[in-house]
């Protein structure tokens, strides 16, 4: 099983970070060890000191493809869900003013929260509103309706490098309104209203 994640996937995050709207989507992995354990806290990482949160819809592929063309890309995931990409911020800066690879700040052990996953079926995948809070507070408020890239198509296109296969999950990528975490602080992730997870920061 692997993740594989999307980045610059909508533009007020692109944005936000003063980053470069991509001409292809932006892909890397984390591996199946970054996945944080249901029910276990977050546990700010010690080489860090700027984590943050990044809440992004997530994708369950259902199926073994490669090269799969858009139009029947739908017929490889029944499943989405939410979840968070932690990302170490001051350890991808440095990384990216060398030209250096993201692996080190973006796919740490626990740097994946995967919440509950729901039917497809039950939301409209184009117009699909999902949030985060900090504390009860809102911080991130997303829409699909925002993304560059839909869902679909970034099946198509990371199926062109990548085989996808039973399991694997696609975070496809993060609205703006990331932020720092800090010790205590309790993250609630929503999709159209449903508590998907609840992570609490050490």
């Amino acid at each position: 099983m692997k993740i594989i994640c999307i980045g610059r996937n909508y533009a007020k995050h692109i944005e936000e970070l003063a980053n470069e709207r991509p001409e292809h989507p932006v892909v890397f992995l984390k591996p199946d060890s970054a996945i944080l354990p249901k029910k276990n806290p977050f546990f700010i990482p010690p080489f860090s000191d700027d984590v943050h949160y990044e809440v992004e819809i997530l994708v369950k592929i259902n199926k073994v493809g490669k090269h799969i063309d858009t139009k029947f890309a739908h017929k490889y995931y029944d499943e989405i869900g939410l979840g968070i990409d932690f990302t170490a911020r001051d350890v991808q800066q440095k990384c990216k003013e060398k030209g250096l690879p993201w692996e080190k700040a973006k796919a740490f052990d626990g740097s994946a929260v995967v919440g509950e996953f729901y039917a497809k079926e039950q939301f409209d995948l184009e117009n699909l509103k999902f949030q985060l809070f900090k504390n009860d507070e809102l911080v991130q408020d997303g829409n699909t309706n925002a993304m560059l890239w839909k869902i679909d198509e970034l099946i198509a296109y990371v199926s062109q490098y990548f085989t996808l296969k039973k399991g694997d999950l696609i975070f496809t990528g993060t609205p703006a309104g990331v932020g720092k975490v800090s010790e205590n602080n309790v993250l609630k992730g929503l999709i159209e209203g449903r508590e998907a997870f609840q992570v609490k920061v050490k």
